[in-house]
């Protein structure tokens, strides 16, 4: 008789490092990870990603839903939105008349990736990308994520939709610019 081996609760994947960040995601979240370190999320499967300076993007935050994700690294803010909202960016810009005024403001979709922020309460390294409103671990990010339609938000208000979003994201980028060039001429004068 040959003794059997009971099947491991979760695959593991030879060349995939045990990595606890990696696993957070993938396992609490059902997010998918790239292969890698760092440790990247991939973009397009369960969100895009509205990028956009910080000082611009802190001037949004009180227009999104708190259940929305943000995300900060640097002097980049992230903003997780519905999938398929990247490839609508460009014709949302042109259509609000925004264009090339709102050059500051991009997306990642479909076969994008993000550094993956620290989870919510462990340490992370300087620098590395951080949750400033994280996901709800056990849920998924889609019903909270801007779209084109608007989406019910949690408590019963509606959430915040793409338009009006791309909207005031590409206001308040245009003037955290004016700023800047307001700043920069003081300083040369």
């Amino acid at each position: 008789m040959v003794p059997t081996v009971p099947p491991p609760s979760r695959p593991v994947h030879p060349s995939r490092p045990a990595d606890p960040v990696r696993r957070w995601y993938e396992h609490e979240l059902g997010w998918a990870a790239a292969d890698g370190t760092p440790v990247q999320l991939l973009t397009g499967l369960r969100f895009d990603v509205l990028e956009l300076p910080a000082d611009a993007g802190h001037a949004v935050l009180g227009r999104l839903s708190p259940q929305c994700p943000v995300a900060l690294q640097g002097p980049v803010m992230r903003l997780l939105v519905a999938t398929g909202s990247a490839e609508e960016l460009p014709g949302l810009l042109d259509w609000l008349e925004w264009g090339a005024l709102a050059r500051d403001l991009t997306a990642i979709g479909a076969g994008g990736r993000i550094d993956a922020p620290t989870p919510p309460g462990w340490r992370g390294s300087p620098g590395a990308a951080r949750w400033l409103r994280p996901p709800e671990s056990g849920c998924a990010a889609e019903p909270a994520l801007p779209a084109l339609a608007s989406l019910g938000g949690g408590g019963g208000a509606p959430a915040l939709d793409l338009v009006r979003l791309v909207d005031a994201a590409a206001t308040e980028c245009h003037r955290a610019r004016l700023r800047r060039l307001s700043a920069q001429a003081l300083a040369f004068s």
